[in-house]
């Protein structure tokens, strides 16, 4: 019997989870949006804050309630730190009601706890490709820390770029203002020397001298002709900040033109490296702060503007991905782990502060984890 109802609830998260994903903005009017999976490892905390996970300016009048044995929750946030005992999987469903208690949506999730020593004694190859929140360089820093401990396996950072606050250890292909359209086909032909004068680190002149997506040469040239073991790619914000926002088919033209970038590249790196996990990361919610946006763009976006597309952008991919054959791809919750206030600057829209950027990283860490869990038997 206990085994039925471990089976029932698993279809009861798939279920709860993907159901945001379609028109159902007069059935959930905050269009409460989990993703199918997150990951957690003993000892390091992982979140869900409640901000990020529904369409509200008020987050604080709607009362959230956390169904899961682990964990703490309070009005802003559930937190875990497992050990070792917690390590497996579990259902975790949240639901979220007004201040009368009427329900106004549910999803559920399922919460795969990894070992900590997963990994241990392998050796792989990671390449990240991202904008400007890659280009910061701390949420690498902050991955390349943990993977350095024991119990992890031997990484190898592949990459052109190493900005100054990049550590030793760390590269990546990440660019300040980068959209998957800009990897996909963007060819400088009188470079600077700089990052912001330069083409895509995948674009060359063929044989017909013309601009052409050469990933393998890539590989080649800058990777030792060995591909990358995962790839993780956090782009979207720059492909969709500027859609119309008070318009929802207008968002979701930009996210449809996202995604056919998105393809180009992707096959691409497919093409040269056909073992490869990718890790897509869902895009990132936006500082809780109003100030915030008006000091980085005065009263053209507002808070308020881009969270909707942010929020829809994160329900899209969800969807998106979840659809695709490749049996390589996966999400990595990104957009959970993040704290909208204490992890960002008083006056940065989209750009969290060290805190904020280290919760990236070990979001993208425990997923890391989990796909070596996966694969440890065959690898």
């Amino acid at each position: 019997m206990s085994k039925f109802r471990d089976i029932l609830a698993i279809l009861l998260a798939l279920v709860c989870s993907v159901s945001f994903a379609e028109d159902t903005q007069e059935a959930d009017p905050l269009q409460l949006t989990l993703p199918p999976e997150i990951y957690a490892v003993p000892g390091i905390e992982t979140n869900i804050y409640f901000d990020n996970v529904v369409l509200t300016q008020t987050p604080e009048k709607f009362r959230f309630e956390v169904s899961s044995s682990l964990g703490v929750w309070s009005q802003q946030r559930w937190a875990f730190t497992p050990s070792e005992e917690d390590v497996g999987s579990h259902i975790l469903k949240i639901d979220v009601s007004d201040r009368r208690g009427t329900l106004l949506g549910t999803a559920a999730t399922q919460l795969q706890v990894v070992p900590a020593d997963t990994g241990q004694g392998r050796k792989i190859r990671l390449l990240i490709v991202g904008d400007s929140l890659t280009h910061a360089s701390i949420y690498p820093n902050e991955l390349f820390r943990l993977l350095s401990q024991a119990g992890n396996p031997e990484t190898t950072m592949l990459g052109t770029h190493k900005p100054s606050r990049a550590q030793s250890g760390v590269a990546h292909e990440g660019y300040g203002g980068w959209t998957w359209q800009r990897f996909a086909t963007k060819y400088e032909p009188n470079p600077d020397g700089t990052y912001r004068k330069r083409s895509s680190p995948f674009v060359y002149v063929g044989e017909d001298q013309k601009p052409i997506l050469n990933v393998s040469r890539y590989l080649r040239e800058e990777c030792d002709g060995v591909p990358p073991d995962y790839v993780i790619f956090m782009l979207g914000i720059n492909d969709c900040f500027s859609a119309p926002a008070e318009d929802v088919v207008g968002i979701d033209q930009r996210i449809d033109t996202m995604f056919e970038h998105a393809e180009v590249l992707l096959r691409d790196v497919r093409k040269s490296a056909a073992d490869a996990e990718f890790g897509l990361c869902l895009t990132t919610p936006p500082n809780s702060r109003q100030s915030a946006f008006v000091a980085n763009y005065k009263d053209r976006y507002p808070r308020w503007g881009w969270k909707r597309i942010q929020h829809r952008l994160v329900q899209r991919q969800i969807k998106y991905f979840g659809d695709q054959q490749d049996q390589l791809r996966f999400l990595i919750p990104t957009e959970l782990n993040l704290d909208p206030v204490d992890g960002y600057p008083e006056n940065n829209a989209v750009h969290p502060n060290e805190t904020g950027y280290q919760q990236i990283g070990r979001s993208i860490y425990a997923w890391l984890k989990w796909r070596l869990s996966e694969t440890s038997e065959s690898k």
